[in-house]
């Protein structure tokens, strides 16, 4: 078997594309279109969502055989909303710029479907090892997609990423305007959706 058997590849790997949480299952959208207007708050969202998720599959991984079955929800949202907390409180100490842009987008990650999904389906089954992999799969699957998003909306919508300009001053000068609608929320819907369209294009089997 081994750490990285191949199993466990395909626990890691399998979110990613074949089986996104965004793309595929439909999952964590709502943070998607309200986090994504800039790259920097998706990177940190992403981040942040990838850490608790990976953490909370391996605490409860490890806890599996002693939690009762009728109050596993509740220790599953206390282990979620613990470390939502401490994550909550590490970007207020040296991130609070991102921080104030997430605002309380950051705390409704208790609520993110992806995290909840993933403890009830896999890590109440599975070794700490897998779970912690399943983990990082589905958090990495999520940022991927969101930080896809927010560099075409930034990108397209202010002309800058992670707060740089890109667009060089030139192309305003020779007519070139910023499109204001790939700052609203509905363009981040329509951006996943076309997303969704390659994907299952490319993959009819999915």
């Amino acid at each position: 078997m081994g750490l990285f058997s191949k199993k466990s590849k395909e626990v890691f790997v399998t979110p990613l594309l074949g089986n996104n949480p965004v793309t595929m299952q439909i999952l964590g959208i709502c943070s998607a279109l309200a986090v994504t207007a800039k790259l920097e708050p998706a990177l940190v969202m992403g981040i942040s969502v990838t850490i608790i998720v990976a953490l909370s599959n391996v605490v409860i991984s490890l806890m599996r055989n002693t939690i009762p079955s009728r109050i596993r929800i509740i220790v599953q949202l206390v282990v979620v909303a613990a470390l939502v907390t401490i994550v909550s409180q590490v970007l207020k100490a040296f991130a609070y710029d991102v921080s104030v842009q997430l605002s309380v987008y950051v705390g409704l990650i208790i609520t993110n479907c992806i995290l909840m999904g993933r403890l009830e389906a896999f890590a109440m089954g599975n070794s700490p090892w897998d779970s912690l992999l399943d983990g990082l799969g589905n958090g990495f699957g999520y940022a991927m997609i969101l930080v896809i998003v927010a560099f075409i909306r930034e990108l397209l919508g202010s002309g800058t990423l992670l707060g740089f300009t890109i667009i060089p001053q030139c192309a305003y000068e020779a007519g070139y305007l910023n499109n204001g609608l790939m700052l609203m929320p509905p363009m981040a819907l329509i951006i996943i959706g076309c997303i969704i369209w390659v994907q299952r294009s490319k993959n009819p089997e999915l």
